[in-house]
């Protein structure tokens, strides 16, 4: 069965953007090390899943970037947006998920192929864990912390335990946190 993998840079106090979206907190100057490892995580990937509200914004901005390392992984790899107000696909390479979340992620995650990696937004996360569809958690934590924002771990309901499977610190500032639920 193919596994569903979350990437997502996060604050050291748990947000992934400001309030209203903000996201100049990010540290964007890696190192070849974290480049690698991210690389590591996305290579083995054939499938990206998105909210539509990250969509909207990510998929063009790749699209308009081609020569941005990680674009040509981003721009030549399926993608499906999981909407209810689109009808239609804007986006090359983009079909659309309409459905009941539960059910389509079940349903991909039976299809042949490789691994799928979801980036977000942060509603479309927060249903992905509380639902519990997410396999491997590869957080980038950056070493700043904002105190109020956008979390990924609200809406809950049960209390989730996580096994940490690796954590690698990076010299631009960023750990890189692999995590897996466990079962207690």
């Amino acid at each position: 069965m193919r596994k569903l993998k979350l990437q997502m840079q996060i604050t050291i106090d748990g947000f992934i953007a400001g309030p209203a979206g903000e996201m100049d907190w990010m540290t964007s100057d890696w190192d070849e090390g974290l480049k690698q490892h991210v690389r590591d995580i996305t290579d083995p990937v054939d499938c990206i899943l998105l909210g539509r509200k990250l969509a909207e914004g990510l998929i063009p901005y790749w699209a308009s970037h081609p020569q941005e390392e990680g674009a040509e992984k981003i721009n030549t790899t399926s993608k499906i947006v999981f909407t209810k107000t689109l009808s239609t696909s804007p986006w090359e390479n983009t079909t659309l998920a309409k459905g009941e979340l539960v059910e389509e992620i079940t349903k991909l995650k039976k299809q042949p192929g490789k691994d799928m990696l979801v980036y977000g937004g942060a509603n479309f996360v927060s249903a992905l864990i509380r639902y519990d569809l997410i396999d491997d958690y590869h957080l980038l934590v950056d070493s700043v912390a904002i105190g109020k924002g956008l979390p990924i771990f609200h809406n809950l309901t049960t209390t989730q335990n996580f096994k940490l499977i690796k954590s690698s610190p990076f010299p631009c500032g960023i750990t890189a946190q692999h995590y897996r639920r466990r079962e207690v």
